[in-house]
């Protein structure tokens, strides 16, 4: 399993199965959905660089979860972007294909106005995995 596939997994599980959001979602996805009803969350491709070391393999992760919602709902946007970084806290350490998270880090989260009556809240971290060594 690729770095990528394994942390994308990793926050789906998160995002979806502990029903740590406060307020239903309806649904979580991996890329911009054609037709869903907001609110919704959006796992934004990570950005990946190499994080080595002499005897292991190693990724620092940017990662990007978007809550979308209408203008309308920014005290239930502030909730959700609370929520998603709760359930991305608590994540375990260990990911598929021999990955496991070394440490995590909030870097920001905020709500922005997207101005078509849209509303969206994102929440960034850096993840920084090590792939265990057979």
């Amino acid at each position: 399993m690729s770095p990528q596939e394994a942390i994308t997994a990793a926050l789906r599980a998160a995002l979806t199965g502990t029903g740590a959001l406060s307020a239903p979602v309806n649904g979580v996805f991996d890329a911009p959905p054609p037709r869903a009803v907001r609110p919704y969350l959006l796992i934004d491709d990570p950005v990946l660089s190499d994080w080595s070391t002499k005897d292991q393999e190693g990724r620092e992760v940017r990662t990007a979860v978007l809550v979308r919602d209408t203008f309308q709902a920014r005290p239930r946007v502030r909730t959700l972007v609370a929520d998603v970084e709760a359930a991305i806290a608590a994540m375990p350490p260990a990911l598929g294909g021999g990955w496991r998270i070394a440490s995590r880090v909030l870097l920001r989260s905020r709500t922005v106005d997207e101005g078509d009556g849209s509303l969206s809240g994102i929440v960034e971290h850096r993840v920084r995995m090590l792939r265990a060594t057979s």
